[in-house]
């Protein structure tokens, strides 16, 4: 018994957290390798970013863990289980997540680009789960590093002492020891609750021939392999057949004891029974009460996803039960459209959320899917006291009569240069945003604070927010309150006819600019037909914008080598009076390039 005690004191649970591109995969990296975790022959850049996704595009998406031996400079020997975390706004549910099983974390900032609008909203949320916070200075190889303006900034935003700040270089692996021996000296072990069993499930993932594979932390009691298990939000119960720790591939253990963070295999082949913040106890002597589990989700951004042509609806059903497991931020529910007949309307954090989850979608479950155009979700009184949810333009009411109608806000911050204080300003103001507060960092940096329509910040805040700011800018937003505005539904009717899955709602004073683009890409990404195709904007019964899509032309007066001109205007009178016909019996085909190019108009540049 006193070996297990010194094994679980000897044990560190922490996580790393920063801004995107600060640096967080790459000290990962350098830990791995001067551990030995990993042989260096065998290190690859951002080892821990699993995904294609992530390494193409250099961004983590999902947390990891990983177990790590260390030999401190007290000579012990410590078990530290590493929780590496996506840095982007969109991620912060993984976050938290990784938060939950840990009892300290790293805290990240660039040497270069300083304290960012991220860095500071995974400073507070470390601080509300009561965790221990290294500040750690990455990047301090670079020429341009400015360490002093850099610390001052972490004083100013962060309230953190200068004299606590690390310094460290996780390309060339200078600092990394100081940064692990103050991992095992300031973050404490796990606390050793003795009595039930209890384990919370913080991620999963499918497996072909196993099953879900369960991510747990122990926070009380053992599990053992071959132990009788029940889901205690379920009460269905199953036998361990497979539990150990990541090193960082699935390493087998008989046991995981309190403090521990590892999976379980318990032959579970339905996805759907697997819920992330679920209780694992013993089916012998149950905990008598669950783990409080996490914050329940709150989707930002909702949109459609339907089979594409040739695909099946069991197919897409099938890849997003599986695909919930991995990622349990994920909200959908069944959906059926006039042009696309079944699918899905999905829920998001945002819009770079969204585009991650149909690119991983189609690489690893093989699936072709057609995405609407996202929306977010709005109040629609019908009484002072009565509202109904509109997550799709085509429910809203527009034959009722309104007492008004609530759109989301989010409580934004910019931290930008000094210098675009003006631009930021601006674009905020164009935005329908609220000025709230401003705060400076440093002399050189300024943090502003707006009250500002989420509609408005997932359309293309982000992409003219870097414009203005030649890059130096970053934003960080959460959900604030849902408040009155003029809005209405901006219909598109194509041949005459509306194409629900292409309407939006929009800001009374935004429609007029919005269908105008809207119709002009449709005009270019709908084929030319053998009649003329109009393709309107609409708000009530006003057309508000106009294109037309003129008719091919085929020439029938080919044949006609001489004669009299009378029989060539035959012809072409015949071909009118068919063109005619054509046109009021004619289905308009649209293909899925005109719901991208919609798309285009509403989607985020994300890094």
């Amino acid at each position: 018994m006193a070996r297990e005690v010194r094994a679980r004191k000897n044990t560190r649970n922490f996580g790393i957290i920063a801004h995107i591109d600060h640096g967080k995969s790459t000290l990962a990296d350098r830990i791995l390798e001067i551990t030995g975790t990993i042989p260096k022959n065998e290190l690859k850049p951002q080892h821990l970013d699993r995904l294609e996704v992530e390494r193409e595009r250099g961004v983590t998406v999902k947390m990891q863990a990983v177990q790590i031996d260390y030999t401190a400079s007290d000579g012990e020997l410590y078990h530290l289980n590493l929780i590496d975390t996506p840095g982007h706004v969109d991620f912060s549910y993984e976050v938290s997540r990784s938060l939950a099983a840990c009892e300290g974390v790293l805290l990240l900032v660039d040497a270069v680009q300083g304290v960012e609008a991220q860095t500071i909203a995974n400073y507070m949320l470390a601080l509300s789960e009561n965790l221990v916070i290294i500040p750690v200075i990455n990047k301090i190889d670079l020429p341009a590093a400015d360490i002093s303006r850099v610390s001052e900034e972490m004083k100013e935003a962060l309230d953190i002492h200068p004299g606590d700040i690390l310094l460290a270089s996780a390309k060339e692996g200078r600092g990394v020891c100081e940064v692990l021996d103050a991992v095992v000296s300031r973050i404490p072990p796990p606390s050793i609750e003795e009595g039930e069993t209890r384990s919370i499930i913080f991620d999963s993932h499918y497996d072909t021939f196993r099953g879900v594979v369960a991510y747990v932390r122990v926070f009380s009691g053992a599990l053992r392999k071959g132990d009788m298990i029940t889901l205690m939000s379920s009460g269905r119960r199953y036998e361990i057949s497979e539990i150990g720790v990541f090193k960082p591939e699935m390493s087998p253990r008989e046991r995981l004891d309190s403090g521990d963070v590892g999976y379980l295999i318990a032959g579970i082949k339905e996805p759907g029974e697997v819920r992330i913040g679920d209780t694992v106890t013993l089916a012998e002597g149950p905990a008598s009460k669950p783990l409080p589990g996490y914050k329940k989700l709150v989707p930002m951004v909702y949109a459609g996803y339907f089979p594409s042509e040739g695909e099946s609806f069991e197919n897409l059903r099938a890849a997003l039960m599986k695909f919930g497991l991995n990622d349990p931020s994920l909200v959908f529910e069944h959906e059926r459209s006039g042009i696309f007949g079944y699918g899905y309307r999905c829920g998001f954090l945002g819009l770079f959320h969204m585009e991650i989850v149909q690119e991983r979608l189609e690489r690893e479950y093989e699936v072709s899917i057609v995405a609407t155009a996202p929306t977010v979700v709005y109040r629609v009184f019908l009484r002072e006291d009565e509202y109904i949810e509109i997550k799709n333009p085509t429910e809203y009411p527009e034959n009722r009569k309104l007492l008004k109608v609530q759109e989301p806000y989010v409580r934004l911050t910019v931290v930008a240069p000094v210098e675009f204080i003006g631009a930021v300003m601006e674009l905020c103001r164009e935005k329908r945003g609220e000025f709230r507060n401003t705060e400076y960092l440093s002399e050189k940096r300024v943090s502003l604070e707006y009250l500002l329509p989420l509609s408005e910040v997932i359309f293309d805040f982000f992409d003219r927010l870097k414009s203005c700011t030649r890059g130096y800018g970053s934003m960080n937003y959460e959900f604030a309150s849902y408040l009155d505005s003029d809005l209405v539904k901006l219909k598109i009717l194509v041949g005459g006819r509306e194409a629900d899955s292409l309407s939006l709602i929009v800001h009374r004073d935004e429609a007029y600019r919005r269908g105008r683009r809207i119709v002009e890409r449709l005009r270019k990404a709908i084929p030319r037909h053998q009649f003329e195709v109009s393709v309107q904007a609409a708000v009530g019964s006003r057309v508000i914008a106009r294109e037309t899509i003129p008719p091919m032309r085929k020439n029938v007066t080919a044949k006609c080598y001489g004669g009299d001109v009378t029989r060539k205007r035959k012809l072409i009178e015949k071909q009118k009076a068919g063109k005619k016909r054509l046109k009021n019996v004619g289905n308009v085909r649209i293909p899925q390039e005109a719901f991208l190019a919609i798309l285009d108009t509403v989607r985020e540049k994300q890094p």
